[in-house]
């Protein structure tokens, strides 16, 4: 959330926050007057009109601003705590989907202590962005699972992009799947079904068998069940990263993603 949106619905925070700075004296009161002193308090709050009430909460404010920045941290980060604690839930309840669906290509360390699964398409720029990093983390790491799952969200070209790709893996299996796979996620040319076929063809892959499967009932089901887990997941663009009980709605660079693994190693 941007730090716009954050101040404009924190109003209603501050001004309750700042209700007992604008009607407590500086100095506190006597313990055997404690309550008498919060009863008038409550009573003068009551009898403000509104004006009288907007115009004491402004000048407050405008004497303190530093308490508009500290409640909107307070709201940043019980927002974020609570999109985690919805983001395991939502993990939690899909769990077989996502780390264990039986036709996702699944490569690095099979037996990795940490399993990373990406949504993308091959249309993203942050998912061409994000593929050497992520390749370069499972590389230098060496015990890190990888997942992907095919996301196509940004057009026919992107559905035909997948199509191709999923064919692959299920006519020609895991290896050639891969082999186009990175070769689609750096490919400058036409995302279509001619252009997909030149650059198979250069991979040495048989793209006839490819191309006479993609448009397949078993490729349309997995796409169906990557679409369907996406919007159980509440994922609507790319990449999307799951990391253990994380989800992680967009790109992180390598850093970011290294340091995450290492927090979820403890």
């Amino acid at each position: 959330m941007n730090r716009t949106a954050i101040l404009t619905g924190v109003g209603i925070i501050v001004a309750g926050a700042a209700l007992t700075a604008l009607v407590t004296p500086s100095a506190p009161p006597a313990y055997s007057a404690t309550a008498q002193t919060a009863q008038a308090d409550t009573t003068e709050i009551a009898q403000m009109s509104d004006e009288e009430f907007g115009a004491r909460v402004r000048s407050y404010l405008l004497e303190n601003p530093e308490v508009i920045f500290e409640a909107a941290a307070v709201m940043e980060q019980r927002q974020q705590d609570l999109q985690s604690a919805n983001d395991g839930d939502l993990i939690s309840a899909n769990f077989d989907a996502i780390f264990d669906d039986g036709h996702s290509w699944v490569g690095g360390n099979p037996d990795g202590d940490i399993t990373i699964v990406e949504f993308m398409d091959y249309r993203c720029g942050y998912c061409r962005r994000a593929f050497p990093e992520v390749e370069e983390l499972i590389a230098s790491d060496g015990n890190i699972r990888v997942i992907i799952k095919e996301f196509p969200i940004l057009g026919p070209e992107s559905v035909v992009a997948s199509r191709f790709a999923i064919a692959a893996q299920q006519v020609l299996g895991a290896d050639a799947y891969k082999s186009l796979h990175d070769a689609m996620m750096s490919y400058k040319g036409d995302l279509s079904v001619d252009g997909l076929t030149s650059l198979a063809e250069t991979l040495e892959l048989d793209a006839e068998k490819i191309t006479g499967h993609m448009d397949s009932d078993d490729v349309s089901a997995v796409i169906a069940a990557n679409r369907a887990l996406g919007e159980q997941l509440q994922i609507s663009g790319t990449p999307s990263f799951v990391m253990q009980d994380q989800l992680l709605r967009g790109y992180v660079p390598l850093d970011g993603m290294r340091e995450i693994v290492a927090d979820l190693r403890g």
